[in-house]
């Protein structure tokens, strides 16, 4: 098990939408593990694999300390209610943190790690933490879903820091 290297913004690959993975083997299970490490050391509660430049749909989530893994997820509904929460992401900069919209609830399908097809209705912080992963790998980041203002300071902040290094 290793702790990989997350891609920080603007890394041209957080804006790649990934590919399915075809065949879950020793290859992407390793991923899954290596991805866990890197998301705990950072630490965060969740990971998607283009964050550590593999191009494919895997992601990892532990929110009430349970380490899930979905492979080629995606939502297939979402509630119509919706709130605005202060997100932060390790690929922008784990102390910035903007409000973003997101749906109360939310359904995801996806495949387990032994291939099996698993279908998942999720709320609250889970919902949350599944949404933001899945835009992940679709390319989408959370400057993307928040608004002009809270995206100019999110930027502003990040180049601050970076002025500082």
């Amino acid at each position: 098990m290793a702790v990989l290297t997350i891609r920080r913004f603007p890394d041209p690959v957080l804006k790649e939408k990934v590919l399915p993975v075809e065949k879950i083997d020793g290859e992407i299970l390793e991923l899954i593990k290596n991805m866990a490490d890197t998301m705990y050391a950072a630490p965060g509660i969740g990971l998607a694999a283009n964050q550590v430049g593999i191009l494919k749909r895997v992601i990892v989530v532990d929110v009430d300390d349970k380490l899930m893994a979905f492979i080629n997820p995606e939502i297939v509904w979402y509630s119509d209610e919706v709130e605005e929460g202060e997100e932060g992401c390790l690929s922008v900069d784990p102390d910035i943190h903007v409000m973003v919209p997101r749906s109360t609830k939310i359904k995801l399908k996806a495949k387990n790690e032994k291939g099996e097809d698993i279908e998942l209705e999720a709320e609250g912080l889970l919902a949350r933490a599944l949404q933001h992963e899945v835009d992940h790998i679709n390319g989408i980041i959370i400057l993307d879903r928040t608004s002009p203002e809270e995206r100019k300071k999110a930027l502003r902040e990040l180049a601050n820091k970076i002025r500082r290094i």
